[in-house]
């Protein structure tokens, strides 16, 4: 083995393990990570613990609503992102609305079940229309926008089959938790709708991961427009040192008096 087939075979190694680096850093921004799951299970669960112990609706609610701004608090504390947390606040706050609307404490749960049925029908939809709804989500992440969409088609069929993963899950979770809102207790449903917030998440998230590792790198195109901003500055400036030089011309009636006067 020469010196120079060391460094080609190391980089063929080496990328698709970057690759898949970049994969699973870009999904545990975009949906989170660890934290951002256990944001959005925390104030459910505290809900439902209330209520199966007194069945205070106000309690349960108002736990609940405290417990979701209290994790926008920390987040701000410590200066980290807030969108997973104020996201939380919302889909509780509109639960804590429906539920004291009603007097229903299953519908504290409402929103977010109804939430989840648009999402998934979203999801199918944007993939049956060639725009899958997981790449408009990635792509910012992956800095290639929407160049997947005509410039790399690996790519768009990835986010076409995560789109129809993610849709087809979250279906199913729905298919398990609407007919248990008209048959079961709010106990009933609230323990089922937490044990469903994580896994199907988590197998969504995977599939994604599959899916994308397997598929061609990201154009970024936010380095294509610098290189371009780039190239055109270059181009601006040897244009003004010609105008320059042939200003000069003109003025010394000698041809490339400028060019010269450098050389030398």
């Amino acid at each position: 083995m020469t010196s120079l087939d060391k460094p080609t075979e190391d980089t063929d190694q080496t990328q698709p393990q970057d690759a898949r680096a970049v994969t699973e850093a870009a999904l545990f921004e975009a949906f989170g990570g660890v934290r951002g799951m256990v944001e959005t299970v925390v104030p459910g669960l505290l809900f439902v613990a209330i209520f199966t112990i007194n069945k205070d609706l106000h309690l349960s609610a108002i736990a609940a609503l405290a417990v979701s701004l209290v994790l926008v608090v920390v987040r701000l504390a410590m200066r980290d992102t807030v969108k997973h947390a104020f996201s939380g606040v919302f889909g509780v706050a509109f639960g804590v609305v429906f539920a004291m609307f009603t007097g229903n404490a299953k519908d504290f749960y409402l929103p977010g079940m109804l939430y989840t049925l648009g999402l998934a029908v979203a999801y199918i939809v944007t993939a049956l229309a060639g725009v899958p709804l997981i790449g408009l989500i990635l792509g910012p992440v992956f800095k290639e926008n929407l160049s997947w969409r005509t410039r790399n088609p690996g790519r768009k069929k990835a986010y076409t089959k995560a789109s129809w993963a993610w849709g087809l899950i979250l279906l199913a979770k729905c298919a398990i938790l609407f007919p248990l809102y008209w048959w079961a207790d709010t106990t009933q449903l609230g323990w089922v709708l937490v044990a469903l917030k994580i896994p199907p998440f988590l197998l969504a998230v995977w599939l994604t991961w599959v899916f994308l590792a397997k598929a061609p790198a990201p154009i970024d195109v936010f380095a294509e427009m610098e290189a371009q901003e780039k190239a055109e500055q270059a181009e601006k400036a040897r244009k003004a040192v010609l105008a320059a030089e042939t200003a000069e011309t003109v003025e010394t009636g000698e041809p490339n008096a400028g060019r010269h006067r450098r050389e030398a």
